[in-house]
């Protein structure tokens, strides 16, 4: 089948896609943590290492769960990989209240700040916790005065909405 531009393109009969999370041996203990943090998740299956392999048997391989309807794996593979800011998840929350809870639970759950929304797990796994508001604010909607928005925001670790505006 030709696309538009000529270019052959192939059908795909792919059915899905699952983001997988490469632990060292923490993959239970992340996904109970992650379903539990966000409303809506959902613990799957879990699958064990077998005799022979490079973990002992009847240890965690990987963790299957849900977060926001989406699915993901938790996969004990060892301490080959570890997780880095090119990847990251951004959580979008309504009320400021969504924000601390979500914040305050990872940073205070052994966690690290960073800036401009951005923090980290205990496991290194890198989050943006986003107000909503922030979007319209850097847009200057909603009475915000985006270059005013976007200052404070750089100054800011954790969003604070009301922050997005002059003190009056």
């Amino acid at each position: 089948m030709d696309d538009q531009h000529g270019n052959y393109r192939r059908i795909v009969a792919a059915t899905g896609l699952t983001t997988y999370l490469w632990f060292d041996t923490e993959a239970l203990d992340a996904a109970k943590f992650y379903v539990e943090l966000f409303p809506g998740g959902k613990m799957g299956d879990v699958s064990y290492y077998r005799a022979d392999a490079q973990r002992p048997a009847g240890s965690v391989l990987t963790v299957e769960f849900k977060l926001f309807g989406r699915p993901f794996a938790a996969l004990n593979g060892g301490p080959a990989f570890s997780h880095s800011e090119a990847v990251s998840f951004q959580v979008s929350c309504e009320t400021q209240d969504d924000v601390d809870r979500i914040w305050n639970t990872i940073v205070n759950s052994g966690g690290a700040e960073s800036q401009c929304g951005w923090c980290k797990d205990r496991w290194g796994v890198s989050w943006q916790i986003i107000p909503e508001a922030l979007g319209r604010a850097l847009k200057g909607l909603d009475g915000y005065d985006a270059d005013y928005a976007f200052r404070a925001m750089m100054q800011m670790r954790k969003i604070i909405v009301a922050d997005l505006k002059p003190a009056t």
